[in-house]
């Protein structure tokens, strides 16, 4: 038993170190002096501007890269959008025992995600994409399927005690 919290502080803190990156990557994206550049732009317009710049149509930008996958970065696009949120769907199940839950898990990977998303809308430190919500979402469902695979696995193979 001293194991497993000894084991679960750690997890604890590679979940909240991996929330604390995602944030970074995401948000915080720019160097420092172009980040104070756009903050001191924030007025009405800007956020007017983000709403002209949003995506709120499902698939819109999937489609746009595998139209045009020739040409842009398509498959690290969506790739990345996906992987970069498997770890929340596998970790936070370890996190917080009602995280096991799948409908719980996947409330909070669509409440994180979306505060993210607007949070680019209103701040001009990216802009808002339904379709990164949907992919973003997709990765967390899938580190949810890696960890039920875990311990089905761990389960059906226990360790022995080194007593």
């Amino acid at each position: 038993m001293e194991k497993w919290l000894f084991q679960k502080k750690y997890v604890r803190l590679v979940f909240f170190l991996y929330l604390v990156a995602v944030i970074k990557v995401i948000i915080f994206k720019y160097p420092w002096e172009q980040m104070k550049e756009i903050a001191a732009t924030w007025e009405k317009e800007v956020i007017f501007e983000g709403l002209d710049t949003a995506n709120f149509t499902l698939f819109k930008t999937i489609r746009m890269y595998i139209d045009y996958s020739y040409k842009l970065n398509s498959f690290e696009n969506l790739v990345g959008n996906v992987v970069v949120f498997i770890p929340f769907g596998f970790l936070l199940p370890y996190v917080v025992k009602w995280g096991r839950n799948f409908l719980v898990m996947l409330l909070n990977a669509l409440l994180f995600v979306t505060g993210i998303e607007v949070f680019q809308l209103f701040s001009a430190f990216g802009a808002f994409d339904v379709d990164d919500i949907l992919l973003n979402t997709v990765g967390a469902i899938l580190g949810y399927l890696a960890y039920l695979a875990f311990e089905a696995v761990r389960k059906r193979h226990p360790q022995k005690n080194k007593s």
